[in-house]
């Protein structure tokens, strides 16, 4: 390896790929220091007039497996350098890295790992043809003659290979097909996690450099969604410059490779990962430069946003109607000709297998409570139940389990759609469905704070658990209100996401020339916090905007897909939701064992008050849109009096027992809070609240995820990176199937 790189990889090449990769570097920061100062006035205009999501039902976790093993287990690794297979040992902890050991006893002793991967912008192949072709495909003119011997032998027929189009490969292989299938859906989970590098609460930061990205690309003439926005920053930048270099260093390469063809392939390989450390320690230096600059000059610019609000907003506002003017026929014309009539057609393709795997969730959710309840009973007691409860708790997180749930993705396609809007691949709308499936997971609320808890004692087999039905029936409720929110805005999301870039690049030839001549209208003070190209951009949203959002009210009563609409007050609405509020995560086994004492405390009045007030606020607004053959399981019957709005703890729990003993609702009549019963459902009564614009597509991009904290594999995708042995995660217990293979869950 040493001979290839020192024979192409020269210091006067060398020289000459730092050069290149500055000039790139160089050019895109500008870009985003222009849009820091954009996002900065953005976040804090959102947080003046208070706009935001509308209120979850349920818990949103901060740190769910902080410490933990995710997966482990043994598999096999082939090793470049001495061309043999070697088992190690694996686990995959709470940040998704993957680290390899020798064994499981180089672990317990905490000997440093073999190796941390950082899976982002990798892809999985399990089959040794994909990969060959793939390989092949990266240097044209390198493909192996028939029967001539593969860059790759596999001892078995199950391997599993990290493929990535730039940085070194991994090559893994299992001895069953079971095994395989196991180790897939975890490290697809690995990639899935890794490839949402960007911090979800990064409220500056994240969008500059994601609006940065765009704007860079499209200067350059690229539209569209772009595969390699995986990863952190400076990953994301080290694939930005490996796009523009790649090909060059490859035309100039390929040619000086001698060998047969599979060591062409192999040198090739090596080469591209060597100038991939090297763009990406470069980045990462100068990334770092001009975060520190930008932050460092954060407090003055905040200070005059502070100062100078209403101007600011005000001189935004005279700078897009001008645009507007300029460019509304031209847009309106494109949106009705290109975009309109394939927008059904979009949010069609999109809704069908999106609702199906929070379906999915759903199902598996009921299935895990029904199987804990059955344990529970077979126990003979309830003492464990805390321990289930917590396992239940971490369902979202398992790979295994929640692999039926985004399978379901995966048949995603926009046939004729793709070509048409430019779209590169799907797996940007994938994978931001399968993020959501994960964090909108159904819970079960903590019951001593909701519900009665059963006496003491061992459970009989016919009499259930009467503690975990209602709750059950309460999470499910309340997940189908937030999974129906999440997936309104990932449709909208996703047709801006396809349609933005598609009306950007048809109105470029005849608008984007005359876009300098608006800069006049800046006043200087406020250069730095709006920009005509952002403003541009918006202005081109909001004319598809309206259509978008019309498409996805009118799905809100397609009952096929199980969406709500915001109209009225939902039936099940719980008054102690405020109880549910963010803080540390819930310890179940304590829980439940200080609550059979006797229950919760009596608020003293001044409490009482202060919940009253809470309870009030905490009701949330939607209607269910119901089976027509079903009537709605908490309605009074025909001679029942007009029940109002419940208010209290107990009328919600009564009406909850209610609904859950009755074996056949009686026919609608009223609903409970008074209004008639509806047949069929209504369009929804108001769009939703739209928030002043940031960069338009600054909510469309591809995912950002939750970094979990420390230990924290290493981050640079481009090798292996040995870590202290303080760092380990203490190994929990865990279980080992027949497959070999093991787990906490």
């Amino acid at each position: 390896m040493g001979d290839v790189l020192s024979t192409h990889l020269d210091d006067a090449r060398r020289q000459h790929i730092a050069e290149k990769t500055g000039k790139i570097l160089t050019e895109f920061l500008q870009f985003y220091e222009d849009q820091y100062g954009v996002a900065l006035f953005n976040s804090m205009r959102h947080e003046i007039e208070g706009t935001g999501l509308p209120q979850a039902q349920l818990l949103w976790r901060k740190v769910p497996l902080d410490e933990r093993i995710i997966f482990s287990g043994n598999l096999f690794q082939y090793q470049e350098d001495s061309k043999k297979w070697r088992n190690r040992f694996s686990l995959v902890p709470h940040n998704y890295g993957l680290v390899l050991y020798d064994n499981k006893v180089a672990y317990e002793r905490q000997v440093p790992p073999r190796a941390v991967i950082n899976s982002a912008g990798y892809k999985i192949l399990t089959s040794v043809d994909q990969y060959l072709e793939l390989v092949g495909n990266s240097l044209p003119g390198t493909t192996a003659k028939s029967g001539s011997a593969p860059i790759l032998k596999c001892p078995t027929q199950f391997p599993l290979i990290l493929w990535h189009p730039h940085a070194r490969h991994y090559y893994f292989c299992m001895m069953t097909e079971a095994e395989q299938d196991k180790w897939q859906a975890v490290l697809q989970d690995c990639i899935r996690h890794c490839n949402n590098g960007i911090p979800e609460d990064s409220k500056v930061e994240g969008p500059a450099f994601t609006d940065a990205i765009r704007m860079y690309r499209q200067s350059k003439e690229l539209y569209g969604t772009w595969e390699m926005l995986c990863g952190n920053e400076v990953q994301i930048l080290s694939n930005l410059v490996m796009e523009e270099l790649g090909p060059e260093l490859k035309a100039e390469l390929a040619p000086r490779l001698k060998g047969k063809p599979q060591e062409r392939q192999r040198q090739w390989i090596q080469i591209s990962d060597a100038v991939y450390r090297m763009v990406y320690e470069q980045a990462k230096a100068r990334f770092e430069e001009v975060l520190a600059k930008v932050q460092q000059a954060r407090p003055a610019m905040k200070a005059v946003i502070r100062t100078d609000m209403d101007q600011i907003i005000t001189s935004k506002e005279h700078l897009a109607s001008k645009i507007r003017a300029f460019i509304l026929p031209k847009a309106e014309v494109c949106v009705r000709n290109h975009v309109q009539p394939y927008i059904p057609s979009i949010l069609e393709a999109l809704m069908v297998p999106t609702s199906q795997g929070f379906t999915e969730v759903r199902d598996v959710f009921f299935k895990e409570v029904t199987d804990m309840n059955l344990n529970v009973i077979n126990e003979g007691g309830i003492d464990k139940l805390g321990e289930y409860m917590e396992k239940l708790s971490r369902l979202a997180f398992h790979p295994l389990k929640m692999h039926s749930c985004y399978e379901k993705m995966e048949l995603l396609r926009l046939d004729g759609l793709q070509q048409r809007f430019d779209v590169s691949s799907t797996s940007v709308f994938k994978q931001r469905a399968q993020i959501h499936m994960r964090e909108v997971d159904p819970r079960l609320p903590p019951p001593p704070t909701l519900y009665p808890l059963p006496s003491t004692g061992p459970l009989t087999r016919g009499g259930g658990s009467p503690l975990l039905y209602p709750c059950h029936a309460v999470a499910t409720l309340k997940y189908d209100y937030d999974s129906s929110t999440v997936r309104k805005r990932f449709f909208r999301e996703a047709l801006l996401q396809v349609s933005i870039p598609f009306l950007l690049k048809k109105l470029a030839p005849t608008c984007k020339s005359e876009l300098p001549r608006f800069q006049e209208l800046i006043f200087e003070d406020f250069a730095r916090f709006i920009l005509v190209e952002n403003t541009y951009e918006e202005v081109v949203l909001q004319t598809v905007m309206k259509d978008i959002l019309q498409a996805v009210k009118e799905a809100a009563v397609q009952r096929k897909h199980n969406l709500y609409r915001d109209s009225i007050v939902m039936h099940n609405s719980d008054p102690n939701l405020h109880l549910l509020a963010e803080g540390a995560p819930i310890d179940w086994s304590e829980e439940y064992s200080s609550s059979r004492g006797g229950g919760s405390p009596s608020p003293s009045p001044p409490e009482a008050a202060t919940l009253s007030e809470k309870r009030r606020r905490a009701k949330q607004v939607v209607s269910v849109v119901q089976d027509e053959e079903a009537g709605m399981p908490f309605e009074a019957g025909p001679e029942s009096p007009s029940p109002t709005s419940p208010d209290s703890v107990t009328e919600i729990r009564g009406l909850l027992a209610q609904g859950l003993r009755a074996e056949s609702p009686p026919p609608a009549s009223l609903l409970p809070n008074g209004a008639p019963a509806r047949e069929s459902p209504q369009p929804e009564a108001t769009p939703e609240a739209s928030s002043p614009p940031d960069s338009p597509l600054q909510h469309v991009l591809p995912g950002k995820a939750v970094d979990f904290g420390p230990p924290k594999p290493s981050d640079q995708e481009t090798g292996e990176q040995v870590s202290s042995p303080s760092s380990h995660p203490a190994l929990h217990t865990t279980t080992e199937d027949s497959a070999g293979l093991q787990t906490e869950f």
